[in-house]
């Protein structure tokens, strides 16, 4: 994380509450420039939902009617971002061009999947909740940050900015707070209220798919095997990924694939078309995937990934992914996941500077480990780390570790990393030179930054400060929200913390709670698919 970026617009907090707070039948009295006034980015709002190719801009008559009509809108916008975006293809003469072109080509693609899934599950779906709608809003403006930061890790801002310059973030934000306000209100129903059975599980989730990755047998129901000693139908696991999915039986069903120990060289990609794959090695010891892609190398970091994930669902156990660029490559990605209701149980992630990618969206860690150095967890999921052991590294000389980056950057984005039940160490390298490195929890990435860590062991070597500035600036010190909940340990001590408006020392379980696996990822609606054990609350 070497780069950040600064969102100045104000959103209009007051203004916004105060006038949601108005009875609905006076909302109906209303144009489209007064609702537009309840939005972050009024003007923006106002000009681009006041053009109307066919007769008057309707009146909306609620605050859902009006939400859907700031979902169209940004959806519009998109597309036309989208046609930019393919204008480019053409200037696409150098590695960097093209590097940059692919990722945000395939961010803003998956922006429009995800403000059209928001759109139609509004107007269609009977089970969609508001939570929802502000989970894919803001993977849906995480993908444009994404974009503009790559477009910055190769100094190619003036070939993206045709692609940025269509005000799409700023409607995004506007949809953002309009659901937000909604959620505010009350009208989402809670996470898993009113869809489960007896015994925990969904009732959309059919009995031979519970607990599927605590199953033993998983591996023999593999629909691919992938073998290094050729035991198996693949040598290749981006090959026997591809030969799953498109073996599918229906269009939800979960697809196992076996990955036999060995060390697999290669990137793989599960692409937002691949959902419900389930990949399962011989333990995070046995079976490893891993290259060494970088930035210094001439890679975005978004590209650097030795293993993304896209698709809904996804479900790793018993690997390891692993980035070898080392410290002298800077950003160098082990795994990328935007994967919606994702799990990883029993995983290791190794690398230096941004080893572990959580991107986007639901994402749940169990019993994994992690390696690195600077902000070696980054991205703007909402996720929470479970029983899982953090191992900060050796950087170069004159550099510090820094274990998160979270990159909130609107702040009604319902995104955050919770960090539980873990433990924070030195690894083996750090420890003859422990007094040489400052290591710190965090520092803020974007201007909402939000981490918490709750009942986990924090060893000694971490700074007494516990988390940094980003650089020598005050950049979002009074915006963030970083938080320490009931740690323990020789550096779990809170009193020599920065004082800073944004951090707490939490001492109420109810303000910890909104950042455990029930709250923050809704966690008891969808894991109990996985088998994967895991505690709902504190």
């Amino acid at each position: 994380m070497a780069t950040t970026f600064l969102n100045l617009s104000k959103p209009l907090f007051l203004l916004c509450f105060l006038l949601f707070c108005c009875a609905d039948d006076e909302m109906t009295k209303k144009d489209i420039v007064w609702w537009c006034r309840t939005t972050p980015h009024p003007e923006t709002c106002s000009y681009f939902m006041g053009q109307q190719d066919q007769g008057p801009v309707p009146i909306p008559k609620s605050r859902e009617d009006f939400r859907t009509m700031t979902i169209r809108t940004a959806l519009d916008r998109a597309v036309e971002s989208q046609t930019e975006s393919n204008r480019l293809a053409g200037n696409c003469r150098s590695k960097r061009k093209r590097i940059v072109f692919r990722d945000c080509n395939s961010l803003i693609d998956s922006t429009i999947d995800q403000l059209n899934s928001t759109l139609q599950s509004i107007l269609t779906n009977a089970t969609f909740t508001v939570v929802d709608a502000q989970t894919w809003l803001s993977s849906a403006l995480t993908n444009i940050q994404i974009c503009r930061r790559g477009s910055l890790d190769l100094n190619l801002t003036k070939f993206t900015s045709p692609i940025l310059s269509a005000n799409v973030s700023e409607l995004i934000s506007n949809c953002l707070a309009t659901n937000g306000a909604l959620l505010d209100a009350g009208n989402s129903s809670v996470a898993g209220d009113g869809d489960g059975d007896g015994d925990g599980f969904p009732n959309w989730l059919p009995p031979r798919e519970r607990k599927l990755l605590q199953d033993q047998s998983l591996a023999r129901a593999a629909i691919a095997v992938v073998s290094k000693t050729g035991r198996g139908n693949f040598r290749s696991i981006q090959a026997a990924i591809n030969y799953a999915v498109s073996r599918r039986v229906g269009n939800t069903g979960r697809v196992v694939v076996y990955v036999k120990k060995g060390v697999y060289r290669e990137n793989v990609l599960v692409s937002r078309t691949m959902g419900n794959v389930v990949l399962v090695g011989d333990g995070m010891r046995s079976t490893v995937i891993t290259a060494g892609r970088s930035v210094n190398a001439g890679f975005t970091t978004y590209s650097t990934a030795t293993f993304g994930v896209d698709g809904i669902g996804f479900m790793a156990r018993g690997i390891t992914f692993r980035n070898t660029a080392g410290p002298q490559g800077g950003q160098a990605v082990a795994l990328r996941s935007a994967s919606d209701l994702s799990v990883f149980y029993g995983c290791g992630f190794e690398g230096y500077q941004d080893t572990l990618f959580v991107h986007a969206q639901r994402q749940f860690f169990k019993a994994c480990v992690i390696y690195g150095t600077i902000d070696f967890i980054f991205g703007n999921a909402a996720v929470v780390f479970q029983n899982c052991n953090i191992y900060v590294r050796r950087p170069l000389l004159g550099q510090g570790n820094v274990i998160t980056a979270q990159g909130r950057g609107d702040p009604f984005q319902n995104t955050g990393i919770s960090i539980h039940k873990s433990r924070i160490m030195p690894a083996p390298d750090l420890k003859p030179v422990l007094a040489s490195f400052n290591t710190y929890l965090g520092r803020p990435w974007q201007q909402y930054s939000r981490t918490v860590i709750m009942k986990s062991f924090i060893d000694g070597f971490v700074s007494r400060d516990g988390w940094s500035r980003w650089g020598n600036s005050n950049f979002a010190l009074a915006t963030l929200y970083y938080g320490e909940y009931r740690n323990f340990g020789p550096g779990g001590s809170t009193r020599s913390r920065v004082k800073w408006p944004g951090y707490h020392v939490i001492t109420d379980p109810k303000v910890a709670s909104r950042f455990t696996v029930d709250s923050l990822i809704a966690g008891r609606a969808w894991l109990p698919s996985s088998g994967v054990p895991f505690t709902a609350g504190l």
